[in-house]
């Protein structure tokens, strides 16, 4: 527990219609820090198996490298990119070895226990940052749409209805380039912020502001609950799998802190 609030954190997942990807969430604390958290999405892509074996590296890589972490002396922004290395290059081992072309995206964060959180990214599953239910900050996607985005081609409501919205310029896996790493560091979160790491199934479906607002009224684990039940509604049958974990800072009741 952070001095002055409290934590409430809580992670999600859905299996979709789509047997060529496979999204995986996990949300741990700290071994032996307490107030310090680790939260991974890793959306995996390539064959029925190879997505999964992806998906499966980029957890496995996250959570052993989380219980050397000590938020005292280390980076949590070296934590973060280690993990990504590490897991890349283990990806690309599996490629040759399995010959399956497997790939993940990936979006994880840090909160230590003084109030700072450190977020990465690579590809497409997103991380917002909420304050009170308005949008701070998101991730800015490795794809080909946010490119022309960027590029002023078009606009960021026409993103998802574009016929190449699916298009990765960058993640874990790739054969040919490192992948791209966005790392970002809120000096303080306060109470009513909150941190979302969602993958493209989820985000897909909603505006900040639809999010912003669930996640204020609601505690974690109903928002987790609620998105992916809409998220499936709009989705109408035809949806992609889902992985969110959300944090959240609420204040103290009164009389403790």
């Amino acid at each position: 527990m952070t001095r002055g609030f409290r934590l409430a954190a809580a992670s999600g997942l859905h299996r979709g219609d789509r047997p060529y990807q496979q999204d995986q969430v996990m949300m741990i604390g700290h071994p032996h820090a307490k107030g310090c958290l680790l939260a991974v999405v890793a959306d995996g892509m390539g064959g029925r198996s190879g997505g999964r074996k992806a998906s499966d590296q980029v957890l496995m890589t996250a959570r052993q490298l989380f219980a050397k972490y000590s938020p005292e002396t280390d980076s949590a922004s070296q934590l973060l990119k280690q993990v990504v290395e590490d897991a890349h290059t283990v990806i690309k081992l599996t490629a040759v070895s399995a010959e399956q072309e497997p790939h993940s995206t990936v979006a994880a964060f840090v909160m230590n226990p003084r109030g700072e959180c450190t977020w990465i990214h690579v590809g497409d599953s997103r991380i917002y940052q909420f304050r009170n239910g308005r949008l701070v900050k998101r991730t800015l996607d490795h794809s080909y749409v946010q490119a022309l985005v960027d590029r002023g081609e078009i606009t960021e409501d026409q993103m998802d209805e574009h016929p190449q919205s699916h298009i990765l310029l960058g993640c874990l896996g790739m054969s040919t380039t490192q992948p791209p790493i966005d790392i970002h560091t809120i000096d303080h979160l306060r109470p009513g912020d909150a941190i979302m790491a969602c993958s493209d199934g989820l985000w897909h479906y909603f505006t900040p502001e639809e999010m912003g607002a669930l996640i204020a009224e609601r505690n974690p684990r109903e928002s987790v609950e609620l998105l992916i039940e809409e998220a499936r509604t709009r989705a109408r049958g035809t949806g992609d799998n889902i992985s969110v974990a959300i944090l959240k800072l609420e204040p103290l009741p009164k009389g403790q802190g």
